[in-house]
């Protein structure tokens, strides 16, 4: 299970039409201006919220649509795009599944099909040549290292040459539902940045309380989560604990699995990949799979992956 099955099924109409709205292998200029926008903003309104908060405060209001939408968005990068839609680690229906699909979009970390393709490839080529976001890239000086953590953070995401779609997810470009949440991708990014602004305003029933909403729910939301998946990319690559036998670098951080869900738990899903759970030790927290384990006994998933006890036992390192 050190590698993630990769499907082979694919259906060429609504593929073929989704590969070429994202444009499918290679990214041009122009998206790649998009793409540091959309990284750029948002990252920049974290350290500018600490002035905003230490000067002027924050609000309930704000406080709580920021939290809701990080925890929604959040599920859906954890929950949806990456323990379902890249490893199938439980079935769901089509409501939960385009639900899901939506709340991952509103992540603005890139439509459903490309984050699922850029996964699955990162999986079969974790920290070797191959690997679109390993920190090891460069080397293991500690230039080299640092080079790599940039890297692996967030330079990856500027390359013009991406993970080939029909040869990672041609599962999802044959179901139509998913191939039209990514294809409509623009339309959930706005959804995303303008909500809680609009949420923000109605609330507070003033021009200001929607910009504050726009910042602190949209901005500061986006790039605070932006970062912390990026951080599963980077640190959970270098720093951190091998508690179980895999074969990369992959390492379990502690103190980033309450923002993360979970994910953070990093070395025990690249040693089994499909499990619901990654957190499987005593303390580990892992929300993720504590939802998933609430949809599942609510009959929303079936099928689930939970991890087998003998297993976890025989990848256990000393």
């Amino acid at each position: 299970m050190a590698e993630v099955a990769v499907p082979t099924a694919v259906d060429a109409g609504d593929g073929a039409a989704v590969e070429g709205t994202l444009s499918a292998d290679r990214q041009g200029p122009w998206q790649r201006l998009v793409l540091a926008v959309f990284i750029a903003v948002p990252s920049l309104a974290v350290p500018a919220a600490v002035w905003v908060a230490w000067g002027r405060g924050i609000g309930w209001r704000d406080v709580a649509i920021a939290a809701v939408f990080y925890v929604v968005t959040g599920y859906g990068v954890t929950a949806g795009f990456h323990r379902y839609f890249t490893h199938g680690s439980f079935r769901a229906g089509r409501g939960l599944r385009v639900a899901l699909a939506v709340a991952g979009s509103m992540a603005l970390e890139g439509p459903v099909v490309r984050w699922v393709a850029d996964h699955r490839m990162h999986h079969q080529f974790s920290d070797r040549d191959g690997d679109p976001h390993s920190p090891w890239r460069y080397g293991t000086s500690a230039w080299a290292i640092a080079r790599g953590l940039v890297w692996s953070h967030v330079g990856w995401l500027f390359a013009p040459v991406q993970a080939p779609l029909r040869r990672y997810v041609p599962d999802l470009l044959a179901d139509r539902d998913i191939v039209r949440v990514s294809r409509t991708f623009p339309l959930w990014v706005a959804v995303s940045l303008l909500l809680p602004a609009a949420l923000g305003g109605l609330i507070g029933m003033s021009w200001q309380a929607a910009l504050t909403a726009f910042f602190w729910g949209s901005l500061v939301r986006i790039g605070l989560l932006h970062h912390v998946t990026w951080s599963v990319n980077s640190i959970c690559h270098v720093f951190g604990k091998q508690q179980f036998a895999s074969r990369d670098r992959s390492t379990n951080v502690w103190w980033l699995a309450l923002p993360s869900f979970g994910e953070s738990w990093h070395n025990l899903h690249h040693a089994e990949p499909t499990s619901a759970r990654h957190g499987v030790l005593r303390f580990q927290l892992d929300p993720s799979a504590r939802l998933i384990r609430i949809w599942e006994r609510l009959g929303w998933v079936w099928d689930v992956r939970w991890p087998d006890p003998a297993r976890i036992a025989a990848r256990r390192l000393p």
